[in-house]
């Protein structure tokens, strides 16, 4: 198997426009275990801009990140309906082979997640495996450098990641997923476990990445989403007849917008700080 980084597997001429969203949810609901987790939801993903999802605990956030790469899949009871569209095309088709589309649909967890491995293999582990035939040293580095951490690792290469401190190791982290040459970053609360330093480290570097990649980001520091996201999407909950709380999305709109006049009453209770 050869390692394809030209990012065609799902795009076609019209979906290459600059105009065109990478992703498109409509009507999608999700459910574990037979419960509704999130209610309907129609959303367009701008190209190369970051994305920030906001909202108080269990209002669907992540659960909607995890659909964009189908890692829901991998949670036992999961269900998705509706249509998600990634570059135009429905990537719960059963045609579509979510390992590849992981390729294309990298993601950062909450908490750093290294290999149990050097820093050197943390990086070449994942394009090896998937048959790069590149130069797998200027991988690595290229790779490290777009992730801001290269100086600070360049002549420690066969150390542990592991060894690394926590912002270092998210740096890693997001350093793993480049290497995958992906379309999409997606990140799920990536700070809340830093430091502040850390923390910021990690915004200017998504920042510069949003050059070259479109990043979904799950926060619940608005003044993160307010300082690096071009767009906001709001999410809050309901309660069912059942009692059952779900998550459904309120709002997306430029986070300017979304952060000085809201266009609903839930949205701009939420940012004020009087809920949540």
């Amino acid at each position: 198997m050869t390692y394809n980084n030209s990012r065609s597997t799902f795009n076609d001429v019209t979906s290459n426009r600059q105009d065109s969203p990478v992703f498109s949810a409509e009507g999608v609901k999700v459910f574990y275990n037979g419960f509704l987790a999130l209610q309907d939801v129609y959303l367009n993903v701008p190209q190369k801009k970051i994305i920030a999802f906001i909202g108080p605990s269990g209002c669907g956030k992540s659960t909607l990140l995890r659909c964009f790469n189908r890692m829901n899949d991998l949670i036992p009871g999961a269900k998705v309906e509706g249509r998600l569209n990634y570059r135009d095309r429905n990537i719960y088709d059963p045609k579509v082979n979510s390992v590849k589309l992981r390729r294309q649909v990298g993601m950062v967890f909450q908490r750093p997640n290294p290999f149990p491995k050097s820093i050197y293999e943390n990086i070449a582990f994942g394009p090896r495996s998937n048959g790069y035939k590149g130069n797998i040293d200027e991988l690595v580095e290229d790779s490290l450098r777009r992730a801001a951490i290269w100086d600070e690792v360049k002549d420690k290469l066969k150390s542990k990641g592991t060894a690394l401190s926590g912002g270092q190791q998210q740096r890693l982290c997001i350093a793993r997923a480049i290497a995958m040459k992906p379309d999409v970053l997606l990140m799920d609360e990536p700070c809340s476990a830093l430091d502040p330093i850390s923390s910021r480290q990690v915004e200017e570097l998504c920042l510069q990445l949003k050059e070259q990649y479109t990043i979904i980001m799950v926060t619940h520091n608005m003044q993160q989403a307010s300082r690096v996201a071009d767009w906001t999407a709001f999410f809050n909950t309901e309660t069912d007849a059942h009692g059952k709380r779900y998550g459904r999305l309120v709002e997306f709109s430029s986070t300017r917008e979304i952060f000085e006049s809201p266009k609903t009453q839930e949205a701009g209770e939420y940012i004020s700080g009087r809920f949540g």
